[in-house]
């Protein structure tokens, strides 16, 4: 509990600030305060036995490491002798205290008992803590006075806990909730509380024996503005010295002052002597816990110094056991090896490559602006993959070098900056590189299309001038020029078609009507030529027809029926077919 309405008296200086202000700090955490929050959350049967908590406190944890947070678990030690009243309060024991107890000579503190079910639940976060690399300090009494003790000399930054007494043990930074979904905690800083309420450390421990805590009881109607007036009018300076010399009666005189002499004054001395009565509970005598004795707990807790091995001991970096968190998940939760790496590689990754990007940044505090290669660490990040956006953050892609196996993970654009800048730039000018790549492709592309369908429009177009052309021709037209045109094209038809005449067929040769084409020139006679009707056809016929046409005048030309030739076999027409059919029939009857 701490100091009674503490909080509420501390909350205007109360502040919400994001989880990235947790980034390379040193933080100790209460453990047994965690441990009590995440089980009010999972009070149910069924959470306890799934551990539900004990999941809370990982998935806490694991936020706080990718953050590259040094942790410090501090846990409770024995019960200081002055709390053991409220102890056995808490826990409804109404068994009265023994004689030796109620002589604060003989008192000592209290051990805890270690077999409890929440002892348990202690011991099960040490493990999971110390699995992740965390390092464990079990405090000598209070766990908040021991956290407040390593803040107070520098050692950490902040300490969470829900006890608001650790300002009264000397804390100066204060986070007391952290909620994870939001991203948030929340602080208090004592150089707010001195600066906007005007209370130091001295005044805090004030308010504590007026308003009651763990170690007193309070004055019995006094309320908290009350007594934060009272308190801020003797100072901070004064006012312990005040309390030490004449106990709490000037805080029930400026409270009979206030009621305008409706109390008499035997009635504030009856008072008096029950400032430090509980509600109903037992009767505490004067001598019992007197209130120096309250202020020295609080000024002088029984801790760890800050030089001795327990604490130096915890103060050094402990390593993170990879098989080791995977047997505990394994145990506790009942996760395979696979699960257990999905939640924690990823966070490890991230805290490596945040300890590298102080390293670099040192480095350049110091001006030795050394290039990546030459850093004594090796960038934990092989490349950029691609860039991604996590709830509206800039975010990179990365596939990671010799980190338990993890392949790729998500890390923050600015981490990644900060950490190897060159990455950027190199896979910047690979993409754009990539870019100019696909349009050079798609130009390239739309170039071999547009040509392709040029070519095809001019075959088209080739095609259609041809048919015209052939479509034009004259059967007589298709003849040579001239005779060194017949000499050029003139080819024999298969020796099938050959006809074989005897003797005495040489007179009667000379009466039949020649099936061939004959050129007859005033100087060369040609003999009659069998055309191949299977043969392509002739090539340049346009400019054939055309000198056919200026030699007609001086040519002679013995008409003969001509077949149009097609271009291949599989080509031919059915009046190539009757042509040819002919041919034969009147070369078989010459054969005859």
């Amino acid at each position: 509990m701490g100091v009674k309405n503490l909080w509420d008296v501390l909350d205007s200086c109360k502040k919400t600030l994001p989880l990235q202000h947790l980034r390379n700090k040193t933080i100790c955490i209460d453990l047994s305060c965690w441990m009590v929050q995440l089980q009010n959350v999972t009070k149910s049967h069924s959470c306890l036995k799934e551990k539900v908590y004990l999941k809370g406190l990982f998935h806490r944890l694991r936020a706080l490491i990718a953050l590259n947070c040094t942790l410090i678990f501090v846990t409770d030690g024995s019960i200081p002798a002055i709390k053991i009243s409220t102890y056995r309060r808490r826990l409804n024991l109404t068994t009265e205290i023994d004689e030796n107890e109620t002589n604060s000579e003989k008192v000592c503190s209290l051990r805890r008992n270690m077999g409890s079910e929440f002892s348990c639940m202690i011991k099960e976060a040490k493990i999971l803590g110390m699995a992740l690399g965390i390092a464990c300090l079990d405090g000598m009494e209070e766990a908040e006075a021991q956290c407040a003790l390593l803040n107070s000399e520098s050692l950490c930054d902040g300490c969470f806990t829900l006890d608001s007494d650790i300002f009264l043990f000397g804390a100066r930074t204060v986070y007391r909730d952290i909620c994870l979904g939001d991203g948030y905690v929340v602080c208090y800083e004592m150089s707010d509380i001195e600066r906007q309420l005007g209370f130091g450390r001295n005044s805090l421990i004030s308010l504590a024996l007026l308003l009651g805590s763990d170690y007193s009881h309070g004055v019995h109607g006094l309320g908290r503005e009350s007594a934060c007036q009272i308190v801020k009018s003797i100072g901070d300076n004064a006012v312990l010295q005040k309390i030490a010399s004449e106990g709490l009666s000037f805080a029930k005189k400026a409270k009979g002052s206030k009621k305008q002499g409706k109390n008499s004054k035997n009635n504030q001395d009856n008072s008096l002597n029950n400032e430090m009565n509980n509600n109903g509970g037992k009767h505490c005598s004067p001598e019992d816990f007197s209130v120096l004795e309250v202020i020295n707990a609080y000024l002088y807790p029984k801790c760890h110094s800050a030089d001795s091995n327990a604490v130096q001991r915890v103060l050094v970096q402990h390593p993170f056991q990879h098989v080791k968190v995977q047997q505990v998940c394994g145990q506790f939760f009942g996760w395979p090896p696979e699960k257990t790496d999905e939640y924690i590689l990823p966070k490890i990754a991230e805290r490596d490559l945040r300890r590298y990007a102080d390293l670099r940044s040192a480095s350049l505090q110091l001006r030795e602006k050394l290039p990546l290669h030459k850093l004594p660490p090796k960038c934990p990040v092989s490349r950029i993959i691609k860039q991604r956006k996590v709830q509206g953050k800039e975010c990179y892609e990365v596939s990671w070098e010799e980190q338990h196996g993890l392949k790729t993970s998500v890390v923050p654009a600015d981490l990644l900056e900060s950490a190897c800048p060159e990455k950027i730039v190199e896979f910047t000018e690979g993409k754009a590189q990539r870019k100019k790549q696909i349009r050079r492709k798609a130009r390239t592309k739309k170039q071999g299309e547009e040509s392709s369908s040029m070519a095809e429009i001019d075959q088209k177009l080739q095609n259609l001038l041809l048919d015209n052309e052939f479509g034009s021709n004259t059967i007589g037209s298709s003849l040579p020029a001239s005779k060194t045109d017949v000499l050029e094209n003139r080819t024999h038809i298969s020796s099938e078609f050959t006809p074989t005449i005897s003797n005495s067929d040489k007179e009667s040769e000379s009466h039949i009507e020649p099936a061939t084409s004959v050129v007859v020139d005033d100087d060369v006679k040609y003999k009659n030529e069998i055309i191949d009707l299977l043969s392509p056809s002739p090539p340049r016929l346009q400019h054939r027809l055309l000198l056919l046409k200026k030699q007609q005048e001086n040519v002679s030309i013995q008409s003969v029926d001509v077949v149009e030739l097609s271009d291949s076999e599989t080509e031919m027409s059915a009046e190539h077919h009757r042509k040819a059919r002919e041919l034969r029939l009147f070369l078989a009857s010459i054969k005859d």
